[in-house]
């Protein structure tokens, strides 16, 4: 990696490291936040598939924004539309609003989310290809999401903690000031290189052109679409998961207000992050073909969430539970590798966005549908539905690998050019 790539990795983990350290401020208690507004489970989980529609909603006219105007602008409308919309989610709980105001304004932090899905790493790789880096992207992707962990551990860790000691508002405000700064240095140091925006005056035709290249460049693309296909059922899952782990942990726990307990949850996937994007190169070494990665990942975490469901021990749902984060996130950087390797710089965050889409679309349908069986059944039996759900995406993965995809085998210890031209 020389000099101009190194720097280009700087401003990425930097990026990175801010963002995540806003976002998850309240990502330990964001579900105890929506319950203690006066939201049953139903609507706490149904205000989270807003705004998981809200990011299936704009995540192409986003991408219009990054691909049209740059990832530089995209990401500084990120910053500043996800600091409005936080602020505004802090005054309903003060109000104790009506539910529709929730599901409005969580349709508006989806829309901050959006800016930043596949801008970011769009503009990272085309930056690394400027500076003439031809090495694995799983490296890269790797450190980053281990700044990431270290960013959420940190993160989710203070907001349980600082909610415990004041109340469930204030990581919110301090989600707000961290995005704020973050302005300052995106302005400062994020620049679009590798990368020439092609502005329009025709936003509503730049959209249309846009669909139609995700759909011709990612669906279109059989080892691209078969990847895009699974992504609902993971995605869908994980996001539940992710959040119905507080209630869930406390429930197991027996101290409803032991807010540090449920930061915890979300620390333990933070500090699974940090190991999965250290292992993630290491476990790419070991194996030629990166579906092989993606297949025994989720198979893996699929069934650790089918037998967390049936715990009733706090310390091992905990080991669990790290078990299964450490397993999901292995996975992560090899599928960002993968995909980044089938799409075409030109329509790269166009093709990220829109499979950002597809995953997201999982979540509007699992996050309701698995709040409802949480209320009706409880949270155990909530996870093993969805390990059972997830298992579903394995196919699909099964799918990608028998189109023998270049990608598949791209920089894999015993490839060469000759043998990755042909099929294994």
């Amino acid at each position: 990696m020389n000099a101009a790539a190194r720097k280009t990795q700087r401003i990425y983990l930097t990026l990175t490291l801010g963002n995540t350290l806003a976002a998850s401020f309240i990502w330990g208690i964001n579900t105890l936040f929506l319950l203690d507004a006066g939201l049953s489970n139903l609507e706490a989980f149904a205000a989270n598939a807003f705004f998981t529609a809200g990011m299936v909603l704009f995540e192409v006219p986003t991408g219009v924004v990054a691909d049209g105007w740059g990832r530089r602008v995209s990401f500084l409308l990120g910053t500043v539309t996800l600091a409005a919309s936080t602020y505004l989610y802090y005054l309903l709980w003060q109000l104790s609003a009506p539910f529709w105001s929730w599901a409005v304004v969580s349709v508006l932090l989806g829309l901050g989310f959006t800016f930043f899905s596949g801008a970011v790493e769009a503009w990272l790789v085309d930056a690394l290809r400027f500076a003439g880096y031809d090495g694995g992207l799983e490296t890269v992707l790797g450190r980053g999401q281990m700044v990431s962990g270290v960013a959420m551990l940190a993160g989710s860790v203070a907001g349980g903690v600082i909610a415990q000691v004041t109340d469930l508002g204030v990581p919110f405000l301090l989600r707000v000031g961290v995005l704020v700064a973050m302005f300052g240095v995106a302005f400062w140091l994020m620049h679009d290189v590798g990368f020439t925006p092609e502005r329009t005056t025709h936003p509503l035709r730049a959209t249309r052109a846009v669909l139609s290249a995700s759909i011709e460049n990612g669906l279109k693309n059989p080892p691209v679409r078969y990847v895009m296909l699974a992504a609902p059922f993971n995605a869908g899952v994980g996001i539940y998961v992710f959040y119905a782990l507080q209630p869930y942990l406390l429930e197991l726990f027996g101290d409803p207000r032991a807010y540090s307990i449920a930061g915890l949850a979300a620390a333990i996937v933070a500090g699974a992050e940090v190991l999965g994007g250290w292992l993630a190169p290491r476990v790419r070494r070991l194996v030629r073909k990166r579906t092989t990665v993606l297949i025994l990942s989720g198979i893996a975490s699929a069934l650790i969430l089918i037998v967390l469901g049936f715990i009733q021990e706090f310390w091992v749902a905990l080991a669990l539970l790290t078990l299964w984060a450490v397993v999901a996130e292995v996975g992560m950087p090899v599928r960002q590798a993968y995909l980044n390797d089938m799409i075409a710089s030109k329509q790269r965050a166009t093709v990220l966005s829109f499979d950002s889409l597809i995953g997201s679309s999982g979540g509007v349908v699992a996050q309701p549908l698995l709040g409802r069986s949480a209320d009706v059944y409880g949270y155990p039996a909530s996870l093993a539905i969805g390990g059972v759900i997830e298992l579903i995406a394995v196919p699909f993965l099964l799918a990608s690998r028998a189109q023998h995809a270049r990608a598949d085998v791209a920089n894999a210890p015993t490839s060469t050019p000759d043998a990755e031209s042909q099929p294994s």
